[in-house]
């Protein structure tokens, strides 16, 4: 091959996820004109029913929006690639499929493209009669293929070949030692370029050595497909560091470069425009030193012009973007250089379904999706407090926010879209979604400090002696840890109640995924101090199970070479596997709201000084149900004593409260232990009850005499079987009803994490069968339903599950 062949690098875009749109595609090419790169790889959908589409031609419609994008690519300066995927059901025997397959890439040919890739990945490596009759071997029946397919488009000055063992891990036994790729080194015309994903299908790091074994194997340099930012395996990973792990050295062992990027336009900013440095620095008569590639270097530059494009007014899908008449400067020191021509980036697993999408174009939502009446969501322009954490670690923890809530909540906070976001919480928000073989500072922080938090709480376990010191030092590490959560909370809010929609429509779901970890993690960390059980306890402990964290991921601990994909979640799966509960995976695998809202939460246990909001809450909430007027009851306490009284009264260390803004908006109950709690109910709550309650004659009103019979009637007997395997129990009188559903989930979870850290190996509640919309809320929780009322003497369904 001529050594002036040009560099391709640039991107692949079509294969996974949500299709990007022309309006986005249009940017991109502003952005790779911008950032000096060079190719763009198009591929239809690469799904098995787009697979098998290669036969068919476009439509005119079809056509006419292919010679659009076309011309657009080369109007920037751009080399356009198609790509088609051929193998899953081809006969390469067969003259009948490869005049489909020349009739399908003459089409493309004709409306102006040049350069042109025929993928062979992931397909079966076997052969059918007819080709095991004609060909030596699986890699000679390929090679056959495409040279002829080659020839046919004139020798085009790009023709890409992606073979099916594309890197290290998939050859057999090895890269140098590879029938396969021997075959393809020697029969595949020399000017046809070979596409490597390097080691393994996502590489962490490319050597010059393993590209130089490669290159003596296939007799030509090959052409990188990167799968670096690539996130089509994990619905809960994005990937927004720099382009790392590859020198610029490289380059004379490559063809190109062409980065398979997060199927999520507006998170490929920060990874292209580091993408372009990366290029930029590797020109050959460039010696300045000042532009060698640094990584976190390119990182800042980013990040810099990426905070114009954050906080620009812009509709999802780009609809009203203005980047094409916007001039941003190119933030490196080194100038752009020529256009050259760029290499390929390759993907390796089958598609995830990626979290749902939500309409975000307008400005303030249906009135109620879930028709709550009174609902909460929502902020009234500027936030009317910070949440903090409360007061018994440190000076930090504790203090109930309280207050009454009135009339204050409307639903202006839902997608307001005014707000800036600010360096330092993009800095976070890349630091969590960082690269998927390394965390960012800020996720490595979080990651640490709850490991340590976990290791090391029996310095403050309610059962032990504590000695001051240890107390202290755990108290101020956790201090540190409850921050980080808040500044999460806070990145979640800024996204939400940002101006960029693009940006909230592509983000969303990834940054609500971590605010509801951080919440859970949050108030268990609360929890721990003063209420979990030591080691001592007969209950057991959680904390000696197998985990993992620190600067690496999750995968690497399973192996150095390990796929990223071996364990998934990335940041929020990890601090998931943190938690007592974390292996229960329905509890946390839920989609995000239709309606996202700015609202900032707060999760903690439950002090005494609550009691006073949780009763006038639960309070409204009857008279709301049941259409009672305040002249009903003829004491404020009674629907408070019956609902929350003795759970608050014998068990609050199980007990978790949901503030916002404005106070507390909603609890969640637990029992750790039925048997004991219904003895020691009938022992001094139930006399407590009747002393408060004394039933005079004429002078108790109805109501209030039937919710006290009630409150006797509540403390049913349970089979021993239910209680030997749910000992525990959830009580959800309190609990709120919101827009964003995962708010509550996020409570009980909360919840249950107690409970399992103290020991407990299942929960269950009692609902009414009526209570459809509680019914369903517990079964996406993994709840069972194990008994019904026409096996006891009450009406409700009870539902349960193990911890």
């Amino acid at each position: 091959m001529e050594k002036t062949s040009p560099f391709l690098c640039g991107v692949v875009e079509g294969f996974y996820g949500r299709p990007w749109s022309m309006d986005q595609r249009k940017v991109l090419f502003h952005w790779m004109q911008q950032w000096g790169l060079n190719t763009y790889l198009y591929g239809p959908k690469d799904d098995l029913k787009h697979r098998l589409l290669w036969r068919e031609v476009y439509s005119p419609e079809e056509e006419a929006q292919l010679r659009t994008l076309i011309a657009e690519a080369h109007s920037r300066g751009l080399r356009f690639v198609y790509a088609l995927s051929p193998g899953q059901d081809i006969v390469f025997s067969s003259s009948c499929d490869l005049t489909l397959l020349k009739r399908k890439l003459r089409q493309v040919s004709d409306l102006g493209c040049q350069a042109f890739a025929i993928l062979f990945d992931d397909i079966d490596h076997s052969l059918c009669q007819a080709d095991s009759e004609a060909f030596s071997s699986f890699a000679h029946a390929q090679v056959t293929v495409t040279n002829e397919i080659y020839r046919f488009l004139g020798d085009p000055p790009v023709f890409l070949f992606c073979p099916t063992e594309y890197c290290g891990s998939l050859c057999s036994p090895s890269v140098s030692k590879s029938p396969y790729l021997q075959t393809v080194g020697e029969d595949l015309l020399p000017n046809i370029t070979v596409i490597w994903t390097g080691s393994k299908v996502i590489s962490r790091k490319l050597s010059v050595d393993c590209l130089a074994e490669l290159e003596s194997v296939l007799q030509r340099p090959p052409l990188i497909w990167d799968n670096l930012h690539a996130n089509d395996y994990d619905s809960r990973r994005l990937f927004l560091g720099p382009f790392k792990g590859r020198e610029p050295q490289l380059r004379s062992h490559l063809r190109g470069l062409l980065l398979n990027p997060n199927c999520e336009f507006e998170a490929n900013y920060i990874p292209l425009h580091t993408l372009g440095s990366w290029y930029r620095s590797g020109e050959e008569e460039r010696k300045d030193e000042d532009c060698e590639y640094c990584p976190d270097r390119a990182l800042s530059a980013a990040l810099h012009d990426w905070m114009e494009e954050l906080n620009q007014p812009l509709q999802a899908g780009r609809q009203s973007t203005r980047a094409d008449q916007r001039s941003s400067a190119l933030s490196s020191r080194c100038k752009t250089p020529e256009r050259s021509d760029g290499p390929s980036s390759f993907r390796g697993t089958s598609a995830v379904a990626k979290l749902p999408v939500f309409p975000l174009n307008s400005s303030s939502p249906p009135s109620s999706p879930t028709n709550v009446k009174g609902e909460r969501e929502g902020r009234d322009g500027e936030m009317k407090r910070s949440i903090q954490p409360s007061q018994p670690l440190g000076s930090r923890l504790g203090a109930p926010s309280g207050g009454n809530r009135g009339q204050k909540a409307n639903d202006q906070g839902l997608c307001g879209g005014k707000g800036l976001l600010s360096e330092s919480q993009v800095r976070l928000l890349v630091g969590l979604h960082y690269l998927p073989h390394e965390h960012g500072p800020s996720a490595q922080k979080l990651l640490q400090d709850l490991t340590w938090l976990k290791s090391n709480c029996q310095a403050i376990s309610a059962n032990s002696k504590k000695a001051p010191q240890k107390v202290d030092e755990w108290r101020g590490r956790a201090s540190g840890f409850l921050s980080l959560c808040d500044e999460i909370a806070q990145l979640h809010y800024s996204v939400v109640g940002g101006a960029n929609r693009a940006v909230l429509y592509d983000l969303y779901p990834y940054v609500w995924d971590l605010r509801n970890m951080a919440l859970v993690a949050k108030a268990f960390v609360y929890w721990l101090d003063g209420r979990v059980l030591s080691d001592s306890s007969t209950l057991g402990s959680w904390r000696n199970c197998f985990h993992w964290c620190g600067k690496t991921t999750g995968a690497d601990l399973l192996g150095v070479e390990s796929e990223p994909w071996v364990f998934k979640g990335g940041v929020s799966g990890e601090v998931q596997m943190l938690l007592p509960v974390g292996s229960n995976s329905e509890l946390f695998s839920h989609p995000p709201p239709l309606f996202p809202t700015s609202r900032l939460y707060n999760i903690r246990p439950y002090h005494g000084k609550d009691k006073m909001e949780l009763y006038r809450m639960v309070r409204q909430l009857h008279l709301r149900t049941q259409g009672g007027q305040e002249s009903n009851f003829a004491h404020p306490d009674v629907v408070g004593d019956r609902c929350l009284g003795p759970c608050l009264a014998m068990c609050p260390e199980y007990s978790f409260i949901l503030e916002d803004e404005l106070g507390v908006c909603g609890c969640v109950l637990g029992i750790f232990d039925v048997r004991s709690f219904a003895k020691r109910c009938q022992a001094s709550w139930i006399p407590a009850m009747r002393d408060k309650y004394p039933p005079k004659v004429g002078t108790t009103h109805p109501k209030t005499q039937d919710l006290i019979q009630l409150m006797e009637e509540d403390q049913g007997e349970y089979p021993d079987s239910l209680l030997y395997h749910f000992p525990s129990q959830l009580r959800l009188d309190a609990l709120p009803e919101l827009v964003d559903i995962s708010i509550s989930r996020t409570l009980l979870i909360a919840l249950l994490t107690a409970l399992k850290a103290n020991g407990s190996q299942g929960v269950f509640c009692e609902v009414q069968p009526t209570d459809r919309q509680r019914l369903e809320f517990l079964t996406k929780l993994g709840f069972l339903e194990i008994l019904r009322g026409e096996a006891r003497s009450r009406e409700g369904v009870v539902l349960g599950r193990l911890l």
